[in-house]
């Protein structure tokens, strides 16, 4: 098992330059956004453990919003780089084999930010930009890019193997996979296949993640007494907000939607990223912190196999905030469109998005934090729509392979390396081919 790391650097960009910077990240796509694996700047195809990774311009559209909301100045934020990647191992050396294998690339695509001086020291310089998760998601923490290529390797050579199965039809399921177990011991003898064995996260980690399994309740438990005595006030302060925030969803301009459309599907694997403003004052500020800690704990130690509460599309996610705790960027990697995407938290965990994104600006009016505001659905679809970017650049490290894929393959590797089976089982294994 190898536990999975990330990055997110977000860095001022030269507003000057910013066309000229959106034609260089061009030239690292094979289709509009999507990279090119081999592409001359970064190329990710040669960084074997990485999962993901995309470039993204952050240029919010929606500033106005506290104007027109809470009559407040518009707060113009820098216009920013965000680079972001996901992958297996430790960050600091992920990072320095990026900048051994891309150093030149990096160098030119940093050079369009504000702060980056030429011959920079590039690894510092994007650890010192580093912006922490809030909160991440990942489907299956330590399923690593070695394990989902062997396992694809796997299923498509017993796949041959079986071909339409006709030869088995007077053959008992459990003896068809003894006769696959040792056609695959062949493959791996002459070097055909590899299976390398998964193994254990090393301890440290182990150790890391006891240790917050255990705080974060210590935590709870410490605090509760406190958050009783204060929690007829807070149910005060958020009816009130809650009744008074203004809802800002209109229809996103064509235009807008048509610029997102053409970054999507094409592959079984889309990209999302999305930015807005908290609305103002520490309440909400606080408490979207509050939740999205709550939330990091059930990512780290509940939702790890497959799930997060109920949606299984989603690969990898991230909450992140940037300019003092003031905006949210959220940023995910999911199977399906994004019109099934929406639709799929909409119908299963609309509570959850209410909690986190309801502390935007122009967020749908929910009651009590949890109910309606996702359940008006046009107003969530249009309010989520309005509030995306274009993603420049996206890499996909297994393109053409859903969650189901993944599972389903490692099922296929349980099932063969599994000593014995009755015929009933085997035969459930079989199915899987």
């Amino acid at each position: 098992m190898t536990p999975q790391s990330s990055f997110m650097v977000v860095a001022p960009l030269d507003v000057k330059r910013t066309d000229e910077l959106r034609s260089l990240l061009a030239t690292m796509n094979s289709a509009p956004g999507t990279a090119d694996p081999n592409n001359a700047l970064i190329p990710f195809g040669q960084l074997e453990e990485l999962h993901f990774a995309r470039i993204v311009v952050l240029e919010d559209q929606t500033l106005d919003d506290i104007t027109t909301a809470y009559g407040l100045p518009r707060r113009n934020y820098p216009l920013s780089l965000a680079f972001l990647a996901d992958f297996d191992g430790d960050a600091d050396r992920f990072r320095r084999k990026m900048v051994a294998l891309a150093g030149n690339g990096l160098q030119k695509i940093f050079s369009y930010c504000s702060d980056f001086k030429p011959g920079t020291d590039l690894v510092n310089w994007m650890k010192q930009h580093e912006h922490p998760n809030a909160t991440m998601y990942n489907n299956w923490i330590g399923r690593s890019m070695q394990q989902i290529r062997e396992e694809s390797a796997l299923s498509q050579e017993l796949e041959c193997y079986f071909g339409n199965g006709s030869q088995y039809q007077n053959t008992s399921p459990e003896e068809v996979r003894r006769g696959a177990q040792q056609f695959v011991a062949q493959k791996l003898k002459d070097g055909s296949l590899t299976l390398t064995a998964l193994g254990k996260a090393p301890l440290s980690w182990r150790l890391k993640n006891l240790a917050n399994l255990i705080f974060v309740p210590l935590v709870l438990l410490f605090f509760t007494p406190l958050f009783l005595l204060y929690l007829p006030i807070f149910v005060i302060q958020l009816r009130r907000r809650e009744k008074s925030d203004m809802e800002i969803a209109p229809r996103p301009a064509a235009a807008h939607v048509n610029s997102l459309a053409r970054l999507e599907d094409y592959g079984v694997t889309n990209q999302f990223t999305a930015m807005g403003s908290l609305k103002p004052g520490l309440f909400r500020r606080w408490l979207l912190v509050i939740l999205l800690w709550l939330i990091e704990y059930t990512t780290r130690h509940i939702y790890t196999r497959g799930y997060l509460a109920r949606v299984p599309s989603i690969h990898f996610a991230r909450w992140v905030f940037i300019d003092d705790k003031q905006r949210l960027v959220f940023c995910s990697n999911y199977d399906g469109s994004l019109e099934s995407y929406m639709d799929d938290f909409i119908n299963k965990v609309a509570f959850g998005l209410n909690v986190v994104f309801s502390n935007g600006i122009g967020y749908p009016r929910t009651n009590w934090l949890f109910f309606q505001g996702a359940k008006d659905e046009q107003k969530f679809k249009y309010f989520i729509r309005r509030h995306e970017l274009p993603t420049e650049v996206w890499y996909n490290g297994h393109a053409g392979l859903t969650n189901y894929d993944l599972l389903r393959n490692a099922r296929i590797r349980s099932g063969l390396e599994q000593g014995s089976m009755t015929n009933a089982e085997a035969g459930q294994w079989l199915e899987l081919l």
